[in-house]
């Protein structure tokens, strides 16, 4: 019994060695590659914002210059949202943001959209969709040009009334046999760039000088 004994300890000992050691190894792995993950998360963000509005149109860090905003009723989601402001010698030159159009026919729809200090759309991109493949997927860049058709647009262009599908009387263009899907994108772009109008000042305001825009009912 005493042998049993002794071989159960010394394996249980071998046992627990072998959990420190591999503990030991899962933690210096993730700090050696923990920054080397950062920076190319870093530099996937810098290379989609730099898709809607182009690296020499501004001169600060991009990334580092950022807010987080609540405003579920402008940005679909209760959920903090990063707010990315581009600057040229310190004046304003667009934000980007992820709002969220939260009635896709299959689920929310997270969008990366680009405005310019005058309004302008710069661009809007679909990030993340669980829409039905061949039909409503056409939001995706990938699958179709669709989503570029917003870059340029603005609150009065086209005029409030015409920011919807031509199936409810604006100038979009829906799927054949999707209608919900773009209605859904065409509405968050136009929610996402009356929040924008309305809290400018505070989403574009220096750092140094940061206040969080509130939430507001439109």
């Amino acid at each position: 019994m005493k042998t049993i004994a002794r071989n159960m300890g010394i394996a249980a000992l071998i046992l627990t060695g072998f959990a420190v050691v591999g503990t030991g190894l899962v933690v210096v792995t993730h700090n050696s590659t923990k920054d080397i993950i950062d920076k190319a998360n870093r530099e996937a963000l810098e290379a989609s914002l730099n898709r809607l509005v182009p690296a020499e149109r501004y001169d600060n860090h991009v990334i580092d210059d950022h807010i987080e905003v609540v405003a579920p009723e402008w940005l679909g989601t209760d959920q903090p949202v990063t707010v990315y402001r581009a600057r040229q010698n310190g004046q304003p030159v667009a934000l980007f943001a992820t709002p969220t159009a939260p009635d896709g026919y299959s689920g929310p729809i997270r969008l990366l959209v680009g405005v310019y200090a005058d309004g302008t759309l710069a661009g809007v991109r679909v990030l993340e969709h669980k829409e039905t493949p061949g039909l409503g997927d056409a939001i995706d860049e990938r699958r179709s040009p669709w989503i570029l058709a917003f870059a340029g647009r603005s609150l009065s262009d086209p005029s409030p009334e015409q920011w919807k599908v031509k199936k409810d009387g604006g100038v979009f263009d829906q799927f054949t046999g999707a209608t919900v899907t773009p209605r859904a994108v065409v509405k968050a772009t136009y929610r996402f760039l009356e929040y924008v109008r309305t809290h400018r000042e505070s989403l574009f305001a220096p750092a140094s000088a940061q206040t969080n825009p509130e939430s507001s009912s439109p």
